[in-house]
């Protein structure tokens, strides 16, 4: 199994043994490391590799048929129902038209329906239908016992931080990218 540095756990262990931090790195190389932000952009990176690379399992959980780039769009109705496509688009910094395909695929497979929008007959509300709502969340389940299970070793606390620290690293981002506009 590779490391986040890209060694095997056998690698990594051998060169701890050797005089090497948990990563690999001897004394000399961690005194030219990278700096912090340098060091966030390569894990930020492999995050959103491994991401990438577990979207088409994480996504046939929900359904056989559905599209790896459409299940975060799931996770967001499912977490905010009654999002209008418009305000979908905006989140993830996409066409609405991107979007609207998207929705008429989640709509065909029977994942999300579509109703008039009560505050403007123009708009629709996106919610999940039951069918939508079970599969989504016996996929969350899943996820949850991987994390579980890969961060067994981890204080309660330290995944709480992380979650925190996730969600300010996002939040600054989105906040930064309008900002730039």
């Amino acid at each position: 199994m590779l490391s986040s540095t890209g060694r095997s756990s056998k690698d990594a262990a051998q060169g701890v043994a050797a005089g090497k931090g948990a990563g690999g790195d001897t004394a000399d190389e961690r005194a030219t490391a990278p700096g912090p932000f340098e060091g966030l952009e390569r894990e930020v990176r492999l995050v959103i590799r491994r991401a990438q690379s577990n979207g088409a399992s994480i996504a046939a959980r929900v359904h056989p048929e559905l599209d790896a780039s459409a299940y975060p769009l799931l996770a967001h109705i499912a977490e905010r129902p009654g999002a209008r496509g418009s305000d979908l688009a905006t989140f993830f910094g996409v066409g609405r038209a991107t979007v609207s395909r998207q929705l008429s695929r989640l709509v065909e497979l029977g994942l999300v329906e579509r109703t008039v929008d009560p505050d403007d007959s123009r708009g629709q509300r996106i919610t999940l239908t039951p069918d939508g709502v079970d599969r989504f969340e016996r996929a969350r389940t899943s996820r949850v016992a991987m994390l579980e299970g890969a961060l067994a070793t981890w204080e309660t606390e330290d995944v709480a931080q992380l979650a925190r620290l996730l969600n300010r690293y996002s939040a600054d981002i989105v906040a930064w990218k309008q900002s730039v506009r």
